[in-house]
């Protein structure tokens, strides 16, 4: 509803890209949206009673966005111990599995990860490692190699960001076979918990 809006050009560091996307959606049209804000709130209901302080970059209380750079401007500006930015994939029927997107080093333009390299990887691997075992579900299938881990250095909210962060893909929507877990509660609160177990870990040292 808002294409003028999510296609204007923002600065992510080393080139400019589109502000947002729409996401991706099961063939039977649920939104990656939905499910992520799902995720989020259930993580968030897991990491507080942990005693941790959670902040979202949005609580389904605006009507598009925020854009990559302000996400990360968000993390950054609360001085977040963690950042996670949680998604759903949207590739090919047949390719199925989980991944964590990890910073790679760059230094360009705005854009200086030199610092998080070490501690995101960390936090990455602790929540592929939960992820595991608290969903059952595999690594992916179709990156990484096995391992659940994929460095990027093309994505404005782990380039622009100063806090230690990642990405997680929790599935692929377009796979039936992952879109039945996806939309399920039950896998999706285990989703949360392995997760959670990450990033606690992380935090503990």
């Amino acid at each position: 509803q808002h294409p003028s809006d999510i296609n204007r050009k923002v600065n992510v560091g080393t080139h400019w890209k589109e502000c947002d996307t729409t996401g991706t959606a099961t063939e039977a049209g649920w939104p990656e949206a939905k499910f992520t804000l799902d995720v989020a709130h259930r993580l968030r209901t897991l990491l507080e009673a942990q005693g941790a302080t959670v902040r979202l970059t949005q609580d389904g209380d605006r009507p598009f966005g925020p854009c990559v750079d302000e996400r990360a401007r968000i993390g950054n500006e609360a001085k977040a111990d963690a950042a996670v930015s949680i998604h759903a994939d949207g590739s090919g029927a047949g390719n199925r599995g989980f991944h964590v997107i990890l910073p790679g080093s760059v230094h360009d333009g705005e854009a200086d990860t030199r610092a998080i390299v070490a501690p995101s990887a960390e936090l990455g691997e602790r929540i592929a490692g939960n992820f595991v075992r608290a969903t059952g579900s595999a690594p992916s299938n179709y990156v990484g190699g096995g391992t659940g881990l994929v460095t990027r250095t093309d994505l404005g909210g782990l380039n622009l960001s100063t806090v230690p962060k990642v990405f997680i893909e929790c599935g692929n929507m377009r796979d039936d076979k992952d879109a039945s877990l996806l939309t399920s509660n039950d896998w999706r609160q285990k989703a949360a918990q392995g997760m959670s177990e990450g990033i606690v870990s992380f935090l503990r040292g």
